[in-house]
């Protein structure tokens, strides 16, 4: 009641306060900020950005998650390592009507209360908060909990000026002297002098945490805050940044009202703050919890202008904050790259795991040879490294989409070393990093694999499906581990109301499955509800509609007595004219794709009876289908052909489509050793039938610098030869009680493991459920494909008619 007094008496001069003009109408028990009452430096799509963010971290809170083991430190807060956690849209909208429709309801109470914001902030909802980092300052549960984030600020002494140590408390005070000196505000009221608050704050930050709560939602304390604004203007710089260390140390809710004045101050005053002010004050906001994007434009356009003040530390710190704010000016990427060029030799290991962290959070793409770079230095101290900072060299290598061998080689010697005391985040993202970059490594994924299943109950649903997506592309087994699928998929059991909120993750864990055969059917039936696949569909940020296909097309066909839910057939035909689309603009016109094409039109006779298309669309990717009859005679199957197609009639009274595949013997057999000459390779493993002869009066001697001579092997194909080559196996499809329909495939490297034949888990799945739809699966390896791109035509054509000989065998 005094304070409500002493309020009314004093509200002509805090009307006088732009900052507060329009936080006065606020009642003291409500919850959520309206949308047209926010400072005058924060408009209604910023409260917006901060509600989202606020939700975001209340799903974090819940299960604070930290990040990799290291030492003695606590962890720090959960936000500081959710770099890729996105909040669905879906969910976002549905927040933002709800409170859209309270802020209505309310309005007309907001409207008669006589109470400011100053005096509530504290009663806020607790799950619309984003937590300061003391809120996860407890004693660890799980080994992601055991990690200070902020560790690499015990390198060097010159951190302190820029930064604060989260893990050196100041000397506590007790309970009676926080109350004399709540008592003396009561006392000297309007008389405090600038020196007196920053005193008063900083004196009470020293209480103990747990009578943090207590001296918030004192009066007293509450009458401080408002004293402290109307002194804002008169506060040193010095001041300024005691209160707001103090402020972390008090855990001020993020949300609270002051904070914002306090930064809209901190703005202002850029300008007249020197190099490290600025940098304490974003490390300072950054452990309140409270997002400054205002402040650290300006920060960063300071940083431009005094690039020469900037070493190791300012350098390191700058990265840290970019990070976690999430974004690096575009004209600051290029200096940055050149500090970092210029001060690697002198970081610390630990440094250098911030570095790429920070990197890697704010998404900011540097050369080639500044990545290899960096990652050479990591390695030269991997031993060094703590576990935390070995996983963030990891995330930048795979944000970067660089493959660092030595690295990688270490990785297959330090994860199995680590694994037993590492959490589910950093394992996950050793997985995660390792299927980005098609590294299929027995020692990294079998250290995870006996690691995870005792830690499979404290994972959030975002490491579980992650984990089930990297080791599914990675083709990880369930009889390497028989442990590993299971947990996790209990897991995705126990949480599964969750999925409501984060449907991508669903989806994601669940292919992941399907790629090594795993069918939790439950979890697909719920995927596939239609409930679920509405959710899905609004998700705006996520493109769940291709996932949801190929999750469909895969039931269909692997798991045919299904009977659970299924898409509809107008998505799944909208999906796959999408997928077709995109295709007919990008794979179609790949080089490789097009003379393959080109050459299997010219073996078998014309385009119709080559079909490019995606047999099974959900599949994503293309193939050429070809099917031959009984007697090894194409059959048109082009529908886009316009070339007429005549009746199939017997092949003894009618030419075939091409008369190569008719030819009769003609003398000469067609022998392993002549076609691998031919081939330019070595000799076949799969014998050739003793049908395939020519005249011995085609060969003949060549010198290899004759204008035409035939793979540089002194060979010259004749005409005999070519057509020889084109004949097909007859007596291989003698028992075809039908016509053979083949899909030949033409990967990319990418579908491949790095500096591997054997291929990644989502073209593994299509192969197979290729031949459970009746399809032979021809395969025209990279390896092998790509380098004859380079050879004459006559020489893609022995290739084409090998490999389809060998798939009708």
């Amino acid at each position: 009641m005094m304070a409500s007094c002493v309020l009314c008496r004093r509200m002509p001069r805090l009307r006088c306060l732009p900052a507060l003009r329009k936080e006065f109408i606020q009642a003291q028990h409500v919850h959520v900020k309206r949308l047209d009452e926010t400072d005058d430096l924060e408009g209604k799509e910023g409260v917006l950005q901060d509600q989202e963010a606020s939700l975001l971290q209340g799903y974090r809170l819940l299960y604070n998650p930290t990040s990799y083991h290291h030492s003695m430190w606590n962890s720090a807060a959960s936000m500081d390592n959710e770099e890729d956690e996105q909040c669905p849209s879906s969910l976002t909208s549905t927040f933002c009507q709800q409170s859209n429709h309270y802020n209505v309801s309310c309005s007309r109470y907001l409207s008669s209360s006589k109470n400011t914001l100053l005096d509530t902030a504290f009663n806020k909802s607790p799950e619309l908060e984003t937590p300061s980092v003391l809120s996860h300052h407890r004693k660890p549960t799980t080994p992601d909990d055991a990690v200070d984030i902020r560790a690499f600020i015990k390198c060097r002494s010159a951190y302190a000026a820029v930064t604060l140590d989260l893990t050196l408390r100041p000397y506590p005070i007790q309970w009676e002297e926080a109350v004399l000196l709540l008592k003396k505000v009561a006392d000297l009221k309007s008389s405090l002098k600038t020196s007196d608050v920053s005193q008063i704050f900083t004196e009470l930050s020293r209480l103990h945490p747990d009578k943090m709560s207590l001296v918030r939602s004192d009066q007293r304390f509450i009458m401080l805050l408002r004293y402290s604004v109307e002194l804002l203007r008169l506060f040193t710089e010095r001041e300024l940044l005691e209160v707001l260390q103090a402020f972390v140390w008090l855990d001020m809710p993020s949300k609270h009202a002051v904070l914002s004045l306090y930064e809209a101050e901190l703005t202002r005053r850029v300008h007249r703050m020197n190099l490290d002010h600025l940098l304490l004050a974003a490390y300072l906001w950054r452990c309140i919890g409270k997002r400054v994007p205002q402040f650290l434009t300006h920060l960063y356009k300071s940083v431009l202008l005094n690039l020469g003040q900037i070493g190791v530390p300012e350098l390191v710190q700058l990265l840290f904050i970019m990070g976690e704010g999430r974004k690096c000016p575009t004209d600051l990427i290029r200096p940055l790259e050149q500090l970092l060029m210029l001060h690697l030799p002198q970081l610390y290991p630990e440094e250098v795991g911030i570095v790429c962290l920070g990197l890697f959070k704010s998404q900011t793409s540097i050369s080639e040879t500044a990545v290899t770079c960096i990652v050479d230095k990591a390695h030269s101290v991997v031993e060094e490294m703590s576990d935390f900072a070995m996983v963030n060299v990891l995330k930048f290598l795979r944000f970067s989409y660089l493959y660092h061998r030595l690295w990688m080689e270490a990785m297959a010697q330090e994860v199995p070393r680590r694994a037993h005391r590492m959490g589910i985040q950093g394992l996950m993202h050793v997985a995660l990093t390792c299927s980005a970059l098609h590294c299929h490594n027995d020692n990294i994924l079998m250290a995870i694999a006996e690691r995870v299943p005792s830690l499979a109950s404290h994972c959030r649903i975002k490491d579980s499906c992650k984990l089930l997506w990297a080791f599914g592309t990675l083709g990880f087994q369930s009889v390497q581990s028989s442990s590993f699928y299971p947990s996790l998929i209990a897991a995705l059991r126990q949480r599964k109301a969750e999925f409501q909120r984060y449907p991508e993750h669903l989806l994601t864990g669940l292919l992941g499955l399907v790629f090594v055969s795993q069918f939790p059917k439950d979890l697909i039936e719920l995927a596939l509800s239609p409930d679920f696949v509405n959710l899905a569909l609004k998700s705006k940020q996520l493109e769940l509609k291709k996932d949801l296909l190929t999750l469909d097309g895969a039931v269909a066909l692997e798991l045919p007595q299904w009977t659970g839910p299924r898409l509809c057939s107008e998505l799944k035909e909208d999906v796959a004219k999408m997928l077709w689309k995109f295709a007919q603009s990008d794979v179609c016109l790949k080089p490789e794709v097009q003379e393959a094409e080109s050459a299997l039109q010219d073996l078998l006779g014309g385009e119709r009876y080559v079909h490019k298309r995606m047999i099974l669309p959900h599949t994503r990717s293309i193939d050429l289908e070809v099917h031959l009859d009984s007697t090894g005679l194409p059959i048109p199957v082009n529908p886009e052909s316009h070339a007429p197609t005549a009746p199939h009639e017997d092949s003894s009274n009618k030419s075939p489509p091409n008369q190569g595949w008719g030819k009769k013997n003609l003398g000469v057999t067609l022998t392993d050793d002549l076609l691998a000459q031919l081939m330019n390779s070595k000799k076949s493993t799969e014998p050739l039938t003793s049908s395939y002869k020519v005249k011995p009066t085609s060969l003949h001697r060549v010198d290899q610098d004759e204008g035409d001579s035939l793979f540089n092997t002194g060979l010259d194909l004749t005409s005999d030869i070519t057509e020889a080559l084109i004949k097909p196996s007859r007596s291989a499809l003698q028992d075809s009680k039908g016509p053979v329909k083949l899909a030949i495939q033409v990967p990319s490297r990418n579908h491949y493991f790095y500096q591997s034949q054997h291929l990644l888990g989502l073209h593994v799945m299509k192969r197979r459920q290729l031949k459970l739809a009746g399809y032979r699966v021809v395969d025209l390896s990279y390896q092998e494909w790509f380098p004859m791109l380079r050879k004459s035509r006559a020489q893609k054509l022995a290739y084409l008619h090998c490999k389809v000989y060998n798939s009708l065998t």
